[in-house]
């Protein structure tokens, strides 16, 4: 044997080691890449499930009555098939399947009736907000409807800055913007659209 082709194939045989031990850390990288890249993307998995969790109501009722009086007399009665407290970003309640609140005299009967297919309550600014098919109607029979209304607690008001249509024995009133008190006994639409008669 020749030493020249000896030394060919020792060179043959360093190259593929040599090649062997350069696919190896290339190997051994892209194995450490991926399991970082796996690693990052379960933390970032668990920061969005940690995140969503904010989320979640911290407070579930089901088939909800309750009383709100002032100075022992029962003024308000709220019902509602759910109820869900939601404490982040702000504190809310939530009534998403819709809410039926009743507002009464001091003698305990039923003055005026609210009623919307959903609700929240505002806690920091004290306003429940209706929406979805909202329906007022006071002692008198005289109704509203609109898909928008926003009762504050602390001036007892009704209000909607949404199209509204009254109805009561004597005429149909339409407009947009509405105020009312808290009973629903006197109002005032701010822009009146129209107006239609009721014959006796």
């Amino acid at each position: 044997m020749k030493i020249g082709s000896v030394d060919n194939r020792m060179n043959k045989i360093n190259k593929v080691v040599f090649i062997f031990q350069e696919l190896k850390y290339i190997i051994f990288g892209f194995i450490l890449f991926s399991i970082v890249l796996v690693s990052c993307q379960n933390d970032n998995q668990e920061i969005s499930r940690v995140g969503n969790l904010d989320k979640l109501p911290a407070e579930t009722i089901v088939n909800l009555e309750t009383l709100y009086s002032d100075s022992g007399l029962v003024k308000v009665k709220v019902k509602a098939p759910l109820l869900q407290k939601i404490l982040k970003p702000e504190p809310i309640t939530e009534l998403p399947k819709g809410i039926k609140i009743e507002f009464f005299d001091d003698h305990f009967n039923v003055i005026s009736q609210l009623t919307a297919n959903y609700a929240v309550h505002l806690e920091n600014k004290k306003q429940w907000v209706a929406k979805s098919n909202v329906v007022v109607v006071n002692e008198k029979n005289e109704k509203l409807n609109t898909e928008k209304l926003v009762w504050d607690e602390g001036k007892e008001l009704l209000s909607s800055d949404e199209f509204v249509k009254i109805s009561t024995k004597d005429e149909i009133i339409y407009g947009e913007g509405f105020e009312a008190n808290q009973d629903f006994s006197k109002y005032k639409i701010f822009k009146v659209k129209g107006r239609i008669t009721i014959n006796q």
